[in-house]
């Protein structure tokens, strides 16, 4: 870990105060993918800082390319908290973003995701999940997919807002699912949302 990781992890704790439950979930070093609701770009950050040490090590969060690799500093960061850039505009059909990520996991790392895509507003309803989740399951079965909810973060940086405003929030990390036999992809996604909309409740 850098220094610079470090400073990340202290200044996400001071500016967001979040608090970590662990539901029916423990927090171990096997392969996962944490996929989580996205309302900030201050989400990826958060959730890597929020984990143990020993999993930050191991867990990359995945980012939009044309985010991060804007500019000097976000790149640096970025590359800080080791994170997967996915370019979201140029997806060539023989190197799709799926084949991509599982790639760069090999047997060793963890990814954190976001299946909306996009980002949503805090005061509306969580998004559809696009189907990468589903195809990432399907490619790896092996893999714990780890719902999270992520509470009150597009508050401490709203849209189109540069500097973040410290708040509390809640992060809360719930029971591994997996992809059953047969599952329809609109039966998994939908099982797969509703793995963390029910975060939200408990």
């Amino acid at each position: 870990m850098t220094l610079t990781s470090h400073a990340i992890v202290l200044l996400a704790k001071l500016f967001s105060g979040f608090t970590v439950r662990w539901i029916d979930c423990q927090p171990e070093t096997s392969q996962r993918i944490y996929f989580a609701n996205h309302t900030s770009h201050l989400d990826a950050v958060l959730l890597w800082s929020a984990l143990p040490r020993n999993l930050r090590k191991i867990t990359r969060p995945v980012a939009a390319k044309d985010y991060w690799a804007k500019g000097w500093l976000k790149p640096h960061m970025a590359k800080s908290f080791n994170a997967l850039l996915v370019d979201r505009k140029e997806i060539k059909v023989h190197k799709s973003p799926i084949d991509i990520m599982l790639q760069q996991m090999g047997d060793v790392y963890s990814l954190i995701i976001f299946p909306e895509g996009g980002r949503s507003s805090g005061d509306e309803e969580m998004g559809a999940f696009k189907s990468g989740l589903f195809y990432m399951a399907k490619k790896r079965p092996d893999l714990e997919l780890v719902p999270v909810y992520i509470d009150n973060v597009n508050r401490i940086l709203p849209r189109g807002e540069v500097l973040p405003v410290p708040l509390l929030s809640c992060i809360t990390i719930g029971a591994p699912i997996f992809l059953e036999a047969g599952e329809p992809k609109s039966e998994f996604l939908q099982r797969a949302r509703e793995s963390v909309l029910k975060l939200k409740e408990s």
